[in-house]
């Protein structure tokens, strides 16, 4: 048993302008930049300070945020991590030598604080709200008041490495310690005055217009359309307010107020002749073309819209959706599940993956769930999922597919780019679903631009939907459940850790020697098992090189890690020259042209010395054929053949060390450069 590691560091100003890269939220990546960490959790501001740094065990994911001028990225999981605290030293606890980093800048930035979103009540002579900000009984007029804020933005990119201590001490994170509980964290931000745009108020189903003073306005109208711009956009002082038609929904005298809200079926009292037909507002049960798909194996959250701008018959029109998709998918254990977060001001789970697992239970379920109110602030609903539904708890398998479907009416009221960027490196795939978008007029009200291009997991049109009506929403069942159970093109449940194909390339030569061979065989087992391995997921291949080479397995040979790292440690230490160039080619041709489709070619090819071949060339060719190679030297390697070999920006992929035992070092700046490199990746 391990125990836990602690020691003092000294950071020094400016490490929150320093590009040094931060994985976690509280704990942290072990990786990490020590000091940035610190800034980000609060233990220090940008004019640095002693912290306490303790090493704890590995995590299964980390959770990447924004906080106090820093961003931190998100993690799938990593061996070792740390904490970071305020420097106070326990008396009676001997602590190792103070590490005192150096910073290159020491300009200090403070960010900028959000400004809390108020919602405003706009009395109306058809409906008025009261105190708790929902909408009364007597009508079913509903508004959005849209109020931004500054978005944090982050004032540098971290780095990829912790800053270089400026005393030589032994690697703080080398042993594996017992998990700990996080440091409580201080938040040291400077106010900043955000400046709100002008309120602007969403009003549906209603004959009036409400004026930014809140005094209703009777326009008197005859209705004739339901477009997509059944909406009424107010700007302060405008002269001219525009009013489109909509059906109207009465309560009958003496019905039971929460009745006529929460109802399934809405009472209709007149339905606009601009309706192309009755049977648009029916909401009883579709009848799906399919009973379930027991090849669909997804865990499915729905993001439904509980704000008031979408009105109560809108809101059983969604649940209704709800209940027709949960049909056709055939919600069941062996193949997809579903649970359902409604958002409006803020997020709640109404039910979790396991809590129904059949379209019957289902539906019962979904019927009684009542409308929240609010915004729209999809961006929150989407951290708030990230953060706590795909759990073990909540009924999440591993093995299935996370998707997030997002509801939304018109447009969110918050920014949704950062929550949707954590959400995909964590592994979902975000779909939306935009019903009655924005009309050419409306688009100056629209917070962020461009905001379901921000959102989706790709930007190729497979993810998302827009549906001009909210009465034809039904039309899409059949084209939703048939993309979500479409698992070969979620490519985003794929992470930096679970979709390579990564040959190794190694040099046998006798300068290598058989005790060096061996820590070079530890080094690759060391980079292979921070992998997620399968048949489906990772998978690793390995070659031997002298002047010949051999293939000492292939990509599709093992499908565990424990056989792929049982493999590594068989390998037999071959001796003889040195032909760099002729093993990348045989790499290329036995390894990655075996590689599947959709996976990333990654190469990595560890020498000692200078080759008798050329090696620009064949690592061209690879390069050209999609191989991602990194090239690692000890000893008497060539600078400039290791730069020949690695692919572009060369200093990103290609390391050297002068001897065999400091390979280890290697290993997180490694995995590192993989995933920083994924995530990067263009989503189109």
């Amino acid at each position: 048993m391990t125990r836990s590691f602690k020691f003092i560091a000294k950071c020094p100003p400016g490490c929150q302008d320093v590009k040094y890269r931060v994985y976690g939220t509280d704990i942290y990546a072990s990786f990490s930049s020590v000091c940035s960490a610190a800034i980000h959790s609060g233990a220090i501001d940008n004019t640095g300070g002693k912290i306490l740094v303790q090493k704890v065990a590995g995590h299964a994911g980390y959770r990447g945020s924004f906080s106090n001028g820093v961003r931190s990225l998100s993690l799938p999981r990593w061996r070792e991590s740390f904490l970071v605290s305020e420097g106070k030293p326990r008396k009676g606890v001997t602590y190792p030598s103070t590490l005192e980093f150096s910073s290159s800048k020491s300009t200090a930035v403070k960010p900028e604080p959000k400004k809390p979103e108020q919602d405003l009540k706009v009395p109306k002579s058809a409906a008025t709200s009261d105190t708790s900000g929902k909408a009364s009984e007597q009508g079913d007029t509903v508004h959005k008041v849209y109020q931004t804020s500054p978005e944090p933005m982050p004032t540098t990119q971290m780095a990829a490495t912790t800053p270089t201590p400026t005393t030589t001490t032994t690697d703080p994170f080398s042993t594996t310690p017992k998990p700990t509980t996080p440091a409580t964290t201080r938040i040291t931000t400077d106010s900043a005055v955000a400046k709100p745009r002008p309120g602007l108020h969403r009003v549906r189903d209603t004959g009036q217009v409400q004026t930014s003073q809140g005094r209703g306005l009777n326009t008197g109208f005859r209705a004739t359309s339901t477009s997509a711009s059944n909406r009424n956009i107010l700007r302060p002082n405008a002269g001219i307010q525009r009013q489109e038609p909509v059906a109207t929904f009465r309560r009958p005298a003496g019905s039971p107020a929460h009745l006529a809200q929460h109802t399934s079926t809405p009472l209709l009292s007149s339905v606009s002749p601009g309706f192309a037909s009755k049977e648009e507002l029916n909401l009883k049960p579709l009848e799906a073309t399919s009973q379930g798909n027991p090849s669909c194996k997804v865990d499915l959250s729905f993001l439904m819209d509980g704000s008031w701008s979408i009105g109560k018959r809108r809101f059983q029109l969604q649940k209704q959706f709800l209940i027709n998709v949960a049909h056709a998918l055939g919600i069941n254990n062996a193949g997809p599940l579903m649970g359902i977060v409604q958002y409006g001001d803020d997020p709640s789970t109404e039910f979790n993956l396991k809590t129904y697992t059949s379209p019957k239970d289902l539906r019962n379920a979904i019927e009684k769930i009542p409308q929240k109110g609010g915004l729209s602030n999809v961006g929150k609903a989407l951290s708030f999922v990230n953060k706590n539904f795909f759990s073990d708890a909540n009924g999440n398998r591993g093995g299935a597919p996370n998707v997030v479907v997002v509801m939304v009416d018109g447009w969110p009221t918050d920014r949704v780019e950062e929550a949707s960027r954590l959400a995909r490196e964590s592994g979902i795939n975000i779909f939306f679903v935009t019903i009655e978008a924005a009309a050419q007029n409306e688009k100056q009200n629209v917070i962020e631009p461009n905001f379901v291009d921000k959102a989706v997991c790709r930007t190729n049109g497979f993810y998302s939907i827009m549906v001009p009506s909210w009465f034809s929403l039904h039309k899409v069942v059949q084209p939703l459940v048939k993309r979500v159970c479409d698992i070969d093109r979620l490519v985003c449940s794929k992470t930096c850790l679970n979709s390579a194909d990564i040959g190794f390339v190694i040099d046998g030569s006798s300068s290598v020697g058989t005790g060096n061979f061996r820590t070079v065989l530890q080094f690759v087992a060391n980079i292979s098992k921070e992998f997620e391995i399968s048949d489906t997921d990772t998978r690793i291949g390995a070659i031997q090189y002298t002047y010949e080479q051999r293939l000492e397995f292939s990509f599709d040979k093992y499908s565990t890690k424990q056989d792929v790292l049982s493999a590594i440690k068989r390998i037999n230490y071959w001796s003889g020259g040195t032909s760099t160039g002729a093993a990348i080619s045989y790499a290329s041709e036995q390894l990655f042209t075996k590689s599947k489709p959709n996976k990333r070619k990654i190469m990595i090819l560890i020498t000692d010395g200078r080759s008798y071949d050329d090696v620009r060339m064949p690592a061209l060719t690879a390069h050209q054929n999609g191989v991602i190679a990194y090239s690692i030297g000890v000893a008497w390697a060539a600078e400039d053949e290791l730069e020949a070999i690695a692919t572009d920006p060369d200093k990103e992929h290609s390391f050297f060390v002068d001897e065999f035992d400091n390979l280890y070092q290697f290993v997180n700046p490694l995995i590192q450069n993989i995933c920083t490199e994924f995530n990067s990746q263009p989503r189109n």
